[in-house]
C-alpha cells in the first residue's frame, strides 16, 4: 500500500529507505545506497522547514498577521493552510524567530500585517547576568503556539506531520546580547557569552519538551545564526553544536527532530549530523551530493532536506524555475523537498503550489 504524504515525511524523518532516484536533465541519478528502486516510489514528499506564510495564503485561510503571531486559532488556520491550500505533508507554527528572546525581556518591533516581529531592543548587554525566567513555557506567546499546535492536530493531523519550531540556543543568545557583539565576542572572549548559551539551552529543553506534551509530531531547531555564513567552523563546534547537542538529547528520540541552519555547511555537515539530529535542512549553497557522500563513507544516515530557493525560485521564479529545482534537489539526494529557508510573504501561492506538484511527479515517474 502507498504511503500517506504524512506517512512519507515521517518515514523520510526516520531515514527509512534508500535517498531518492530522480530523473534530471535526462538522466538518471545513482542512489547512494543501493535499494529495490521499487521501494524508492513515495518518498519524495514536499514540506517546509522554515515559515511559508504568504499574503495570499493569508487570503486563502482568512487569518493574517500580526494576529497570527499572538492568537492561538489565527495561527493555527494560517499554519493548517500549509496543508489544505499548498499541500505540503508537514505544518508547522510559529512564524518569526523571537519568541524566546522575548519572554527574556527583549522589546519586539510588531510586523504588521506585512512582515514577522524583530526585536528592537536587547535585553542585556555582554557582562550582564542572564536569568532565566520562571515558568518560561508559560509566558509570551508560548501558551499561543501550543494551543495551535493542538488545533493543527485536531484539523489536519491526520493528513500532515504536525512541527513546532523552536530557535537554536546560539541564536537566542545572539538575540539576548546582539549579533554584532555576540560575533565579536566569540572570536576574542568566548567564554564571555557562554552563560547566554547556557541559559538558552536550558529553556530550549523546557520549550521542546512542551512542544512534545502538545502533541508536535516533530521538532524544527532554528539556528540561523550559526551559519558558515557568521562564524568559523572552530567557533560552530565550541559555541554552537555542544548546545544543539544537549537539546536534541533532551527530546530523547520522541519525536524526530529537524535541525535548520542557513548558509554553505560542506566544512560541518558531519558534525551537525553528530548533534544527534534526525534530519538536517540545509540552503542550496551547500553541496548535497558531497555531503551525501561523505555521510555514506562514514556511515551516516542522516537525511537531508531542501533546497528549493525561496527567492530565486520561490519568489522570483515561475512554477517551471520551481519545479527544476526540486528536480535537481531530488536528484542531489534530499529526503525532503523544501524551501530552504523562510518563504517570503509575497511569494506567488502558485509556485509553492508547483513544488508540491513538482514532488508527487517526481513520485509518478519512479
Amino acid at each position: 500500500m502507498e504511503k500517506t504524504t504524512r506517512e512519507q515525511v515521517l518515514a523520510a524523518l526516520r531515514g527509512e529507505g534508500a535517498y531518492p532516484v530522480a530523473i534530471h536533465d535526462g538522466a538518471q541519478s545513482a542512489p547512494l545506497h543501493r535499494a529495490d528502486t521499487n521501494s524508492l516510489r513515495s518518498q519524495v514528499a514536499a514540506i517546509s522547514v522554515c515559515q511559508y506564510a504568504t499574503y495570499e495564503l493569508m487570503e486563502k485561510t482568512g487569518a493574517f498577521w500580526p494576529q497570527a503571531h499572538y492568537e492561538a486559532a489565527p495561527m493555527a488556520r494560517l499554519a493548517a493552510g500549509g496543508a489544505t491550500v499548498i499541500g505540503l505533508g508537514a505544518v508547522r507554527v510559529p512564524y518569526c524567530q523571537t519568541v524566546e528572546a522575548e519572554i527574556y525581556g527583549a522589546k519586539i518591533k510588531d510586523g504588521g500585517r506585512t512582515h514577522i516581529p524583530s526585536i528592537a531592543e536587547h535585553p542585556y548587554k555582554l557582562g550582564d547576568t542572564p536569568e532565566i525566567p520562571a515558568d518560561f513555557v508559560k509566558k509570551g506567546r508560548i501558551p499561543a503556539i501550543l494551543e495551535a499546535i493542538r488545533i493543527l492536530k485536531r484539523e489536519v493531523g491526520e493528513k500532515a506531520v504536525v512541527m513546532g519550531s523552536i530557535v537554536g540556543p546560539f541564536s537566542v543568545a545572539a538575540n539576548l546580547v546582539g549579533i554584532s557583539a555576540l560575533l565579536k565576542a566569540s572570536l576574542r572572549k568566548p567564554d564571555s557569552i557562554l552563560p547566554y548559551i547556557e541559559a538558552a539551552t536550558e529553556t530550549a529543553q523546557q520549550y521542546a519538551a512542551a512542544v512534545i506534551e502538545a502533541g508536535a509530531d516533530a521538532l524544527v531547531i532554528e539556528d540561523m545564526m550559526a551559519s558558515l555564513d557568521m562564524i568559523s567552523p572552530r567557533t560552530y563546534r565550541a559555541l554552537a553544536a555542544p548546545y544543539e547537542t544537549r537539546v536534541i538529547a533532551s527530546v530523547g528520540k520522541r519525536i524526530p527532530v529537524i535541525i535548520h541552519i542557513c548558509g554553505k555547511l560542506d566544512q560541518v555537515m558531519t558534525d551537525i549530523a553528530a548533534t544527534g539530529a534526525d534530519a538536517i535542512s540545509v540552503e542550496s549553497a551547500v553541496d548535497i551530493p558531497a555531503a551525501r557522500q561523505k555521510f555514506d563513507e562514514a556511515g551516516i544516515r542522516t537525511p537531508i532536506i531542501g533546497a528549493v530557493h525561496p527567492i530565486r525560485a520561490l519568489l522570483e521564479g515561475t512554477p517551471e524555475d520551481v519545479a527544476a529545482e526540486v528536480r535537481k534537489s531530488a536528484a542531489d539526494g534530499v529526503a525532503l523537498i523544501s524551501p530552504d529557508c523562510a518563504v517570503a510573504p509575497n511569494t506567488p501561492l502558485a509556485n509553492l503550489q508547483a513544488m508540491v506538484e513538482a514532488a508527487g511527479a517526481l513520485q509518478e515517474r519512479r
